[in-house]
């Protein structure tokens, strides 16, 4: 019999990475996918050498038909999809009467069109076995939107109405849909560049940690179904809100 798999959309350095290593780690097979796959071979090294087992996916998450075509070849040839995980992100900030149409497009089609043809396609196999959890990693933006940040929160935003509307359809079919919410900073190589202030005054735990998020991911899908979780906020105790 194959091992379950949990494929996780946006694998990288920090949430993603350690999303696939922890369901790696409770036994699962790691289905991991980035536009580059190159960059996914160290990843896969790690949980190999934990005693896991990963494959890697060069995908680009905003392609209908390379999505489609990994969901089915993870099908037929690696083991069924019980976890999926859409982490790709990515922002652009623009004063709204400077904001090129080409960057508010971009960063729609990564944030919310992908995380679309992941829950289909997933969703698509899901149904026949009557079993699956499908998270989605929002955002604060999702509940307000930010000066200059109108293609981040406008697609963050719809991520959340998307996540609603399955979960709506899904939960009834035994299928577990969530969005969660980040709100905070994360420790990872980026955010460490982008506001090494945060760093230095906070201490090592006031920041999220991926692997924290991993373990609060791995808990809801281990939720019991009588008390499933649709949506809920990960912040660091020190994040002002």
């Amino acid at each position: 019999m194959s091992r379950p798999v949990a494929l996780v959309v946006g694998a990288g350095v920090a949430t993603g990475g350690a999303v696939a290593k922890r369901f790696a780690r409770a036994g699962y097979t790691a289905c991991v996918a980035r536009r580059n796959e190159e960059k996914l071979q160290h990843l896969v090294g790690e949980i190999a050498e934990a005693g896991g087992t990963a494959h890697a996916f060069g995908v680009d998450s905003t392609r209908e038909d390379q999505m489609a075509d990994m969901v089915a070849q993870i099908e037929r040839d690696v083991g069924p999809i019980e976890v999926a995980v859409y982490n790709a992100a990515i922002g652009a900030r623009h004063p709204i009467a400077e904001h090129p149409a080409a960057d508010y497009e971009r960063v729609w089609r990564v944030n919310a069109f992908g995380a679309f043809l992941m829950g289909r396609e997933v969703a698509r196999v899901m149904e026949p076995r009557q079993k699956g959890t499908i998270i989605f990693t929002g955002a604060t933006a999702a509940l307000r939107g930010r000066a200059e940040l109108a293609a981040f929160s406008g697609s963050k935003h719809a991520l959340r109405a998307l996540a609603q509307s399955m979960a709506r359809e899904l939960f009834p079919k035994n299928i577990h849909v969530i969005h969660a919410v980040i709100d905070g900073p994360i420790d990872t190589p980026l955010i460490r560049r982008m506001m090494p202030q945060v760093f230095e005054e906070r201490p090592a735990d006031g920041v999220l940690a991926p692997e924290a998020i991993a373990d609060a991911y791995y808990a809801l899908h281990a939720q019991h179904r009588s008390a499933w979780t649709h949506e809920l906020e990960l912040r660091p105790w020190k994040e002002p809100w």
